[in-house]
């Protein structure tokens, strides 16, 4: 078995697998347009900070390949504001500013419209080739650190379907599977909206990883009466010390990590670090729709008024986090410096356009 591909690119046409209908449906959708790749990112019809960043590169190529303008500076000034439409649709996974950023940049750098639109595109499809290289590459570090452990946790989805292919925190398992490597993965389940059931236990089901379903809240007895032996997340922003911000409830599996003394571990791209933030206090935190809460489904589970806090991400302080693992390299504390060290000038931008 494998895991379907998540983002498909066709001369000139944008497919992805629509993860509001896994497990139990397999719908590819087209992207025909800027709006819809806007919705797809807003929607969760794509999710997972790499491969975010990988659709709105493309979202914003084929808004720009679909521009009337006939002189180059009409058309930057189109290009900005579909930048800006773009930016606004995820405001935590930093990958979204860095894609959007580096086409900016290139895109400043020609002479003719039609020069801008084939460098855009060109730049989008080298997001998404290197993309895969750098997700096998945290694979493999991670199958070195994570060494003869069997027993580990993990939450929401940080896999193949939220990136080119592999994963990051999910990438260990999958080419563990393609050597003979045996893992024994519990899944949290990710509330509200599942992506630990959902996706998570239906992609490594696909591999033939060994997989477990536990609720959010069984984590701590889990840990203990499974033999959990290490922890391993995703990240949708990382600061310049280290701190890292993912899907709800991971700085609570930090927490119990700390507690029960096994290792925490973060797998994220370089793209995924925004040096800009000193820590992550400052990275904003993206608050969904109560619905979510207060909803499984159409079904209402919660009273009518009940007041709801719906954060989609936390913030892990990076003294809980024993590693970072990137393509470059597992960096360890001294985050501030060793970030550094190991990324050099590698900057998650803003949008500041």
């Amino acid at each position: 078995m494998t895991v379907p591909v998540s983002i498909l690119w066709n001369e000139d046409q944008l497919t992805i697998l629509n993860q509001q209908k896994l497990p139990h449906v397999i719908e590819y959708i087209h992207l025909d347009n800027i709006e819809a790749a806007f919705d797809a990112i807003v929607s969760l019809k794509v999710r997972g900070a790499p491969a975010i960043g990988i659709t709105a590169a493309y979202g914003l190529a084929i808004g720009a390949s679909q521009s009337s303008a006939d002189n180059l500076e009409d058309f930057q000034q189109e290009l900005h504001d579909q930048y800006i439409y773009l930016a606004g649709s995820r405001p935590t996974a930093v990958n979204l500013f860095w894609a959007l950023e580096r086409l900016m940049e290139k895109a400043e750098t020609v002479k003719t419209v039609e020069e801008a639109k084939a460098i855009l595109l060109s730049e989008a499809i080298a997001i998404h080739k290197e993309d895969e290289e750098h997700c096998r590459k945290i694979g493999e570090y991670a199958l070195a650190v994570l060494g003869d452990y069997r027993n580990v946790m993990t939450i929401c989805n940080a896999g193949s379907i939220a990136t080119a292919k592999y994963g990051t925190a999910l990438a260990p398992f999958h080419l563990g599977a393609e050597i003979g490597k045996e893992f024994h993965v519990y899944a949290c389940e990710t509330r509200p909206i599942f992506q630990g059931s959902r996706l998570t236990v239906w992609e490594l089901q696909q591999s033939g990883v060994e997989v477990t379903l536990i609720t959010d809240g069984m984590a701590a007895h889990t840990i203990q009466a499974k033999g959990v032996q290490a922890i391993i997340t995703g990240a949708d922003r990382i600061a310049a010390n280290g701190d890292s911000a993912n899907k709800i409830g991971t700085l609570g599996l930090a927490i119990l990590a700390k507690a029960f003394k096994i290792p925490f571990f973060i797998a994220a791209p370089s793209s995924t670090f925004d040096l800009n933030f000193a820590e992550g206090t400052q990275i904003p935190i993206e608050e969904r729709d109560e619905k979510e809460i207060t909803h499984i489904g159409e079904s209402r589970i919660a009273p009518q008024g009940t007041l709801v806090y719906n954060p989609a991400f936390d913030v892990t302080p990076n003294e809980y986090i024993t590693g970072i693992i990137t393509e470059k390299g597992i960096i360890y504390p001294d985050y501030q410096k060793n970030i550094h060290n190991t990324l050099g000038d590698q900057i998650g931008e803003e949008v500041s356009r």
